[in-house]
């Protein structure tokens, strides 16, 4: 496998965490019905670490996502969720774990209010705080307004009503709103505005610095995943082709390159 650098270089979301890893990935093998779509995958997010996972259309990147987060079983290989094997279990268990998915449909709730999704996800992520009460789910949407606040003027809405990008914004809110430990994002820029992916793909960065999140994102700006990610994973036909440090994959955009196109780079 080429890689951009030493896989032992940390970025800035790594620092302080030899101790471990929030999110270990091995020899996966993983796709539907029994045929693999994604293999011999192995890959790892560090505690407050944000990860880009890239490539071509078709290369395996959603069903990585999607079978990390229990929506499929692995055919092969383990996934380990701070340092416990999680592989095949269903994901609303993962869920009560502290892990989230932002699905590439963003599986909203048409009739339902953007509070309501809000309060919906939060409440179930404070159930073990229900001592504190409302007070508890309360500060969370606060504090999730505070990191979104175009949703504030949306909290009475329908989610159907929204504009895409409000859309994707709540999809993210929800998410958010539960505090995850792993945070899993699909393509969160497809089909909107280049101003409006701007706004958002940050958000990422910030998940992890003042929520404490780690985050595996899938996102075709590859310029501006590079720019919020401390490493990345390239995915070529299913496997990993490249991987490095951010900074040091914005250098390299030839080998980046290389790596889309399914090319051996020297």
């Amino acid at each position: 496998m080429p890689e951009a650098t030493s896989p032992d270089a940390a970025g800035p979301g790594a620092a302080g965490t030899a101790s471990g890893h929030a999110l270990v990935v091995r020899d996966l093998f993983a796709g539907y019905r029994g045929v693999a779509v994604v293999r011999e995958l192995s890959l790892e997010v560090r505690p407050g670490e944000v990860v880009a996972l890239l490539g071509a259309n078709g290369a395996g990147k959603t069903t990585t996502l999607e079978t990390i987060a229990g929506l499929h079983r692995p055919i092969t290989g383990t996934v380990e969720l701070s340092g416990e094997t999680i592989s095949g279990r269903p994901a609303h268990l993962l869920a009560r774990q502290g892990l989230a998915l932002v699905p590439e449909g963003r599986a909203l709730f048409p009739g339902l209010t953007v509070r309501e999704h809000l309060r919906l996800a939060g409440g179930r992520a404070a159930k073990g705080l229900a001592a504190k009460g409302s007070a508890a789910k309360g500060g969370r949407e606060e504090e999730l307004l505070e990191m979104l606040p175009e949703l504030r003027k949306c909290l009475g809405r329908k989610a159907g009503l929204l504009s895409g990008g409000e859309q994707q914004m709540l999809a993210l809110g929800r998410a958010l709103v539960t505090r995850p430990r792993l945070l899993l994002v699909d393509e969160m820029s497809l089909g909107l505005a280049p101003v409006i992916v701007e706004r958002l793909v940050p958000i990422l960065r910030r998940a992890a610095e003042e929520l404490g999140a780690s985050v595996l994102f899938v996102e075709q700006h590859v310029a501006l995943a590079l720019e919020v990610a401390d490493r990345a994973y390239v995915l070529t036909h299913g496997r990993i082709g490249l991987e490095g440090p951010a900074a040091e994959l914005r250098e390299r955009r030839e080998l980046l390159a290389a790596s889309y196109l399914g090319e051996t780079a020297a």
